[in-house]
């Protein structure tokens, strides 16, 4: 399949912003086809965005100063098979505040996340009443007790946030 070309630098040089075009084409995308960018800039603004939906970018800068970013469809992930989650995007150690406190700091990092993204968390015991919270918010997880049985490691998969 070949890749959808999006070049945006004549949206760039009339001083328009390209964004609008660029969302139109990833709408325009098929299952599995890349989109191909061409910009007169490296647009790393847009690789956050890419990313929340679920696009790889790989850029490289072209002979005249241009730049050419290639997103790929990353592989979808089943939220409920920790095997395909992605590596956590952050990290968080509550082994030393009481349940309350690390309850609210872990609903407060997953606020900051992206949907589908992994938070680990290291706890002096396991959590439960955090549970309840993370269901009504859409989130999965998986945790066990460290090797030494002396913390409880939590991997939490944010969902509705």
């Amino acid at each position: 399949m070949d890749d959808l070309e999006c070049d945006v630098r004549p949206i760039l040089a009339g001083g328009g912003d390209p964004f609008g075009a660029i969302m139109a084409a990833v709408s325009r995308l098929v299952a599995g086809q890349r989109l191909r960018l061409i910009a007169s800039f490296r647009p790393e603004p847009l690789y956050k965005v890419m990313a929340s939906k679920g696009f790889a970018s790989n850029s490289t800068p072209l002979d005249n100063g241009d730049w050419q970013v290639v997103f790929s469809p990353l592989p979808v992930s089943d939220p409920a098979d920790p095997e395909t989650w992605p590596d956590p995007a952050g990290y968080l150690d509550c082994s030393e505040l009481n349940l309350t406190d690390a309850q609210n700091s872990v609903l407060a990092a997953l606020a900051l996340r992206l949907e589908g993204e992994v938070l680990f968390a290291l706890f002096a015991g396991e959590p439960l009443p955090l549970y309840a919270a993370l269901k009504a918010h859409g989130c999965a997880w998986v945790g066990d007790f460290d090797e030494a049985g002396a913390a409880y490691r939590l991997m939490i998969r944010t969902g509705r946030v």
